[in-house]
């Protein structure tokens, strides 16, 4: 049975080492929840606030797994608003075509 309090495997760092500080991608977090999808943007930029922290109290493999949290939701965001867009051109050409059909008749 595995103790549940057990902290992820991370690599012993020599006195000084570190590894390199992933991205946060705060802007991209940012510029998805102002142009896209706002729910999962906001997801995106709390991920992102957590990379600094977590990197400067030496949770590396959390800062890492928060960075890519936060650029899996802002591209997901970034999908959404894709949908939602193309879906509402389709819809409004249908719109139209049915739209003329029916005054015809």
């Amino acid at each position: 049975m595995e103790n549940q309090n057990q902290q992820p495997y991370q690599p012993n760092y020599a006195q000084g080492q570190r590894p390199p500080k992933p991205d946060n991608h705060l802007v991209w977090a940012i510029l998805s929840t102002i142009f896209c999808c706002l729910p999962l943007g906001i997801v995106s930029i709390v991920y992102s606030s957590k990379v600094d922290g977590q990197y400067n109290a030496g949770d590396y493999a959390g800062a890492q797994d928060s960075a890519n949290k936060a650029k899996k939701f802002a591209m997901w965001a970034a999908i959404s608003c894709v949908i939602i867009v193309v879906l509402c051109l389709l819809l409004e050409v249908v719109a139209g075509v049915f739209g003329t059909l029916g005054a015809a008749y």
